[in-house]
């Protein structure tokens, strides 16, 4: 039967075929499924904290980068109560490393909101769950399909390059997103969406591959209509070169051997993580007119540069060490170099502080 798409899908094309994907494949992920942290053994029903824990940590991430962080944010907050009673700070702190931190703000935000509107207990519709913070078209679903069982469309970057080879889809994204996600959801079942929406995600990670697709152990594989272009799909529009921005970070050491750190303002980028101070970031920086946080009784420069790679820029970073006993001007403090790890420093600054360690 047709599946009805939901308003923000783009339909697919009439004369696509419809095949008949779901009984081989969820008979491939009975036998093959992917053993996962945050996964529910079989028979077992699937814990939605867990679930939206996971879904939240993945996105933009990959499984294993996910693994360490997810086992030891269960470890300290096993509920979504325990979280959400959390400081934030905390939160951050246990967050850093793994990068794109407006999730870790979104989390906890969403823990206090489950915990005392929804009495702990997560909404089991798209729609409830994409009024939540941090949960956006795909976590919803995921959330949805896999926690509760609602048939739901799941397309995250395996299932849209299944998807786009399935049904020989080559349009560039991002232009056939729309398409790809109409496409995910004319397949999805009434039945065991969750387990569909795993398979389609573990079958894009083992199987239908970026590179060198293994397409003689496809469950799938009679009704693909892409083989002979797999490698080629799904095609993206070129990228346009990111820009290149600059600034300049102080390494500012007490007498007694503590480094003066600073808070960055809870919006923008890397809101509410810790940092080496540093000048704004610009693409002709550092500014002319940029100056150490606090008055230094020396000052000299750190050979080398740090470079890291945004989303949406480059950036790279000169250091420059300096001394002073002076009070920490406001949303600074001074930690010890042997506490640098109680606080949320995200990857680029612990880059920061790994050159200083060495040049200083």
């Amino acid at each position: 039967m047709p599946r009805k798409t939901r308003p923000d899908q783009s339909p697919p094309c009439p004369s696509v075929p419809t095949p008949e994907i779901a009984r081989p494949l969820l008979d491939w992920y009975d036998r093959s499924r992917r053993t996962l942290p945050w996964r529910a053994e079989p028979g077992r029903r699937p814990d939605p904290y867990h679930v939206w824990l996971s879904e939240i940590m993945l996105q933009q991430t990959t499984v294993p980068a996910v693994k360490g962080y997810f086992t030891r944010f269960l470890e300290r907050w096993p509920t979504v109560e325990a979280l959400a009673a959390a400081e934030r700070d905390q939160v951050m702190t246990e967050w850093a490393g793994l990068g794109y931190y407006a999730r870790a703000r979104n989390l906890h935000a969403c823990a206090r909101i489950v915990a005392e509107e929804h009495g702990g207990h997560f909404p089991d519709t798209e729609d409830a769950l994409r009024a939540l913070p941090g949960v956006g078209r795909y976590t919803a679903a995921a959330i949805a399909a896999i926690a509760f069982d609602r048939r739901a469309a799941v397309m995250d970057a395996n299932v849209e390059r299944v998807i786009a080879r399935l049904f020989r889809v080559e349009e560039p994204l991002p232009g056939a997103k729309d398409r790809l996600y109409a496409l995910t959801d004319l397949v999805t079942p009434d039945r065991r969406a969750g387990d569909f929406a795993q398979a389609m995600m573990d079958l894009g990670a083992t199987i239908c591959v970026v590179r060198a697709p293994r397409c003689m152990l496809c469950p799938i594989s009679a009704s693909c209509t892409g083989k002979d272009i797999a490698e080629g799909l799904p095609a993206k529009a070129a990228k346009k070169a990111k820009p290149k921005r600059k600034g300049l970070a102080w390494w500012v050491e007490r007498a007694d051997g503590a480094i003066l750190l600073r808070k960055r303002p809870d919006r923008g980028l890397l809101g509410g993580m810790m940092e080496i101070p540093s000048s704004d970031w610009v693409e002709n920086g550092p500014p002319d007119d940029a100056s150490p946080p606090l008055p230094l009784a020396t000052e000299r420069a750190i050979p080398g540069t740090v470079r890291h790679v945004f989303t949406h820029f480059e950036l790279e970073l000169s250091i420059r060490v300096g001394r002073s006993d002076a009070p920490a001007p406001s949303a600074c403090l001074w930690v010890l170099p042997d506490r640098l790890g109680d606080y949320a420093l995200p990857t680029v600054m612990l880059k920061v502080v790994k050159l200083a360690l060495v040049g200083r």
